[in-house]
């Protein structure tokens, strides 16, 4: 069945009618939602990305869940954890109406991981679900007795039916999400108790966090990998950025964790976390901007991380591309320098906010932005690519040419915003 939608920028201009409550927009949106869900869409899902250029993708199961609810009702838990291949469908299908040509599967990560060990959970209709903090599942007198999930039932099924599904339509090796030891304490245990902890008691934080790795995380990877030994695991650890607790406690708890796991296990150095964020802090105090500009990043004040040694150790928990978050705020320069100087991709981020339609002002000033950013990051993304190219790539296997990529896309993103991304990178990205 032929679809008109799938030509760039058709279906955008479908999801914003959607997102306007067009009817007649809402009618089609569900014409093709009913068929995808059928199955009839399946063989477009298996046409890989191009590697002659620069890709564009990002995490959509928020936007596809807004989708899901309002034209069928379909509740979060009804639409995370009801059925493996609707849920892989349907987020395929809001991709590619995006346009987005590299496909990417994702899920309430922090949510699902602290849930498969029993923490008490709060769902809602639309939105991603959430830990319940009224309700924390460790505490100072059990946090040991946090066991290992039984892979045979619950969210550790769900997730081996979703991984079955996205590999079987794309062909591609699956890449698992999972929460990595910090931020599973901080969900489990409670924010401020954790962060009160990191103050008083930083060894009893590093004995939960690596409880957690030995327990939770090392035994879910090892059933993993015994299914899929060419795939990946994503870690995800924003509570554990330099952003929220500084880089010296990143560093010596919440990176340090996670370099064990990696280190540990035969299969590490298919593990990778990449969205510690927050690299700005490491200028934080150090005098005036012009000041600052005159030093080199290697000198520090005494006990404080300079933005190199941050990246380094950044690095060291995912050496196989560099990405620049939006939150890092740090000149996109430094990121092509250190992309280069390791020979491997460069990844941008869009952040939410800046594609968020509640936060705009004046909507042609923002075009005018976002079409200055999505260029400077298409060619510092085809910087990297082009000189790893002239140095040639050591690794198992050649890398992605790198790439723009959304931090997340939902139903109050601006599907304008999001069209002069997607644009500039199919139309300049080319290698």
């Amino acid at each position: 069945m032929p679809l008109e939608e799938l030509k760039f920028p058709s279906g955008i201009h479908l999801l914003s009618g959607w997102q306007a409550n067009d009817a007649q927009a809402c009618e089609r949106l569900k014409e093709i939602m009913d068929a995808t869900m059928e199955g009839q869409y399946d063989e477009i899902f298996s046409k890989p990305a191009p590697q002659d250029a620069v890709h564009i993708s990002g995490p959509v199961d928020l936007m596809t869940l807004t989708i899901m609810f309002r034209l069928y009702g379909l509740t979060s838990a009804v639409f995370y954890k009801e059925d493996a291949e609707r849920f892989v469908r349907t987020s395929f299908m809001t991709q590619r109406l995006l346009g987005l040509p590299k496909l990417y599967i994702s899920w309430p990560v922090y949510g699902f991981t602290a849930e498969a060990l029993g923490q008490t959970m709060i769902y809602s209709d639309q939105y991603s679900p959430g830990t319940d903090p009224e309700t924390p599942l460790a505490n100072a007198d059990n946090w040991q007795d946090v066991a290992t999930p039984d892979m045979n039932t619950g969210i550790p099924k769900l997730l081996d039916e979703v991984l079955a599904c996205y590999q079987r339509l794309t062909g591609l090796d699956p890449v698992l999400h999972l929460t990595a030891p910090y931020s599973l304490a901080a969900d489990i245990f409670g924010q401020e108790p954790i962060i009160n902890a990191l103050t008083h008691e930083p060894e009893f934080v590093n004995r939960f966090l690596d409880h957690l790795a030995d327990t939770v995380l090392q035994p879910w990877m090892e059933h993993f990998f015994s299914q899929y030994p060419n795939g990946w695991v994503e870690l995800s650890d924003a509570s554990g950025s330099p952003f929220f607790i500084g880089p010296n406690n990143c560093k010596n708890l919440a990176i340090r964790s996670t370099q064990r796991l990696i280190s540990a296990n035969p299969w590490g150095n298919r593990v990778y976390d990449a969205n510690y964020r927050g690299d700005y802090v490491t200028q934080a105090g150090r005098g005036n901007s012009s000041s600052a500009r005159r030093r080199s990043p290697r000198k520090s004040n005494p006990g404080q991380l300079s933005l190199v040694e941050l990246f380094e150790l950044k690095n060291s928990v995912c050496p196989d591309y560099v990405i620049r978050l939006a939150d890092d705020r740090t000149p996109t320069a430094f990121y092509v320098e250190q992309a280069i100087k390791n020979n491997i991709p460069l990844f941008m981020g869009i952040g939410a906010t800046q594609v968020d339609r509640n936060s705009i002002a004046d909507l042609d000033i923002a075009k005018q932005e976002i079409k200055t950013t999505a260029s400077e990051y298409v060619e510092a993304v085809k910087t990297v690519a082009t000189a790893i190219a002239e140095n040639g790539y050591e690794s198992r296997e050649l890398p992605w040419p790198g790439a723009v990529y959304f931090e997340d896309i939902s139903a109050e993103s601006n599907f304008e915003l999001i069209e002069i991304i997607i644009d500039t990178t199919l139309t300049q990205g080319a290698l």
